[in-house]
């Protein structure tokens, strides 16, 4: 206690533990003891950067669903800490000495990005839900803030990519282990598998979304790594999580995979940007089709014949002839999205209001024994849902960055000669391709899980463009 702002700081923080202790007596609430413990590890990671990002990334895959009220909800303990780590991107970008600010200009993909919230904020004014729109505004920002903002302030910092990735993937891998587990006491049968995920998924379409973007990264590590025996163990580790998306029994999550592992192919070929581009010309094809002469009435199933299978051979064969209740509740879905983004395709009805309106829109000839819907879930197409709920232009703002971080990858993938840089943006873009895929068959990019890791991906891309344009990364 060198000087006097030291002796208060010390007298406050005991004056505040002896209140809290005073107060859990009192109020007979032992849990109130832990509050100056708390203070104290929050401060400390504010303080620390670099420790709350990796916090926050190893709490991903743990975090739960928790319901405050009737109409409010989080996710604990990873979303307080992204509230934190916003906080902390805040403090230090008011705090960066004038030398440490980037010298280029604004890179494309953050320009695209900024434009598209800017965009979502003209949505959430003109929504018609206002209030439920200013939470998605607010919970987006924080999102953006922790999971953009938070690395490309800390990307210096010595292997700090390699690490936050190390960080994300041994997570998942111990929570894979669990669900494993758990599962095989179960019998590993398709009907028990979202039990075997709870509390830290709510199903195994979330958790094998996840578990699909560990490929890559696993991958990668593999790669990159020079010695034997540690190989070895990335190895088990990729066979363990090959294994548990082949018991998740997910089919967007197989169908990812099978899109997302020809990226490092296509990067080498030069195609990657035009197999997206090809990708939305047969999606615009068949949509057109679809719409021509009412074709989409032909997909129209029987109410009484769609059913839920429990089990999985049979659910196959049900997807196949378009029995299935998941898939036949996702058409009726999508018509109504599509009836509704061309209702109001300038503006949209606003953010997180699709569920007021959609019913007013289906086609009865798609319903359901599910429609009504009780978990008041989404339209199950993130790409529909940016029409319906932020109009066209927050559809072609979404399309266009993605668009611009697969061209960049393929930049950067034949500038430089860096096995590192290479291994990590063909990571990269195969996780961009998996993300297409599995928000094409649901909308996950604003959960916790799956939207994470896109905004990862576009913080880090953005990094790998910078680093890669030094002298010494740029081929002769």
């Amino acid at each position: 206690m060198t000087t006097t702002s030291h002796r208060i700081l010390v007298l406050a923080g005991a004056a505040f533990l002896l209140a809290c202790i005073f107060a859990a007596a009192y109020f007979t609430l032992p849990a109130l003891c832990f509050l100056p413990f708390t203070a104290v590890a929050l401060l400390l990671l504010v303080q620390y950067p670099q420790a709350l990002f990796y916090a926050l990334l190893f709490s991903i895959p743990w975090s739960t669903e928790f319901t405050v009220s009737g109409s409010l909800g989080t996710d604990l303990p990873d979303e307080p800490l992204m509230l934190l780590m916003a906080f902390a991107v805040v403090v230090m970008h008011l705090f960066r000495r004038r030398e440490e600010q980037p010298k280029q200009g604004l890179p494309l993909p953050l320009f695209l990005l900024y434009a598209g919230l800017a965009w979502t904020v003209i949505t959430v004014a003109l929504s018609s839900h206002v209030l439920l729109s200013v939470k998605y505004l607010l919970a987006k920002g924080w999102y953006i803030l922790a999971f953009v903002g938070a690395p490309l302030l800390l990307r210096e910092k010595e292997k700090f990519l390699q690490r936050s990735a190390g960080v994300l993937f041994i997570s998942m891998f111990l929570v894979t282990c669990i669900a494993l587990a758990r599962h095989a006491a179960l019998g590993f049968t398709f009907a028990k598998i979202n039990d075997a995920l709870a509390p830290f998924f709510r199903n195994h379409v979330n958790y094998s979304a996840l578990l699909v973007f560990m490929v890559p990264i696993g991958l990668a590590f593999h790669q990159l790594e020079t010695k034997k025996w540690r190989r070895v163990a990335w190895r088990i580790a990729l066979v363990i999580i090959f294994a548990a998306l082949l018991l998740s029994y997910a089919r967007g999550a197989w169908l990812a995979l099978a899109v997302g592992l020809p990226a490092y192919w296509l990067l080498k070929k030069g195609w990657l940007l035009k197999a997206f581009v090809l990708a939305w010309l047969l999606v615009a094809a068949a949509v057109f089709w679809l719409q021509a002469n009412d074709n989409y009435l032909l997909f129209a199933p029987k109410h009484d014949t769609t059913i839920f299978h429990k089990d999985f051979s049979e659910h196959l064969v049900a997807t196949y002839k378009g029995k299935d209740v998941s898939t036949a509740e996702r058409f009726y879905r999508w018509v109504a999205g599509a009836r509704m983004g061309r209702e109001r395709w300038l503006t949209g009805f606003g953010p997180t209001t699709f569920y007021q309106h959609y019913q007013s829109y289906a086609v009865p000839a798609f319903r359901t024994w599910v429609s009504t819907n009780r978990e008041q879930s989404t339209v199950h197409n993130y790409f529909l849902l940016l029409l319906i709920e932020q109009g066209l232009a927050g559809l072609l703002f979404f399309v266009l960055l993605i668009g611009v971080l697969l061209w960049q990858a393929q930049r950067i993938y034949r500038r430089t000669t860096d096995p590192l840089w290479k291994t990590t943006v063909a990571a990269i873009a195969a996780i961009l391709l998996m993300q297409c895929t599995v928000n094409f068959l649901s909308d996950l990019v604003e959960t916790d899980k799956v939207g994470s890791v896109f905004y990862l991906c576009l913080a880090f891309l953005v990094i790998a463009d910078a680093k890669t344009r030094e002298p010494q990364k740029i081929e002769e």
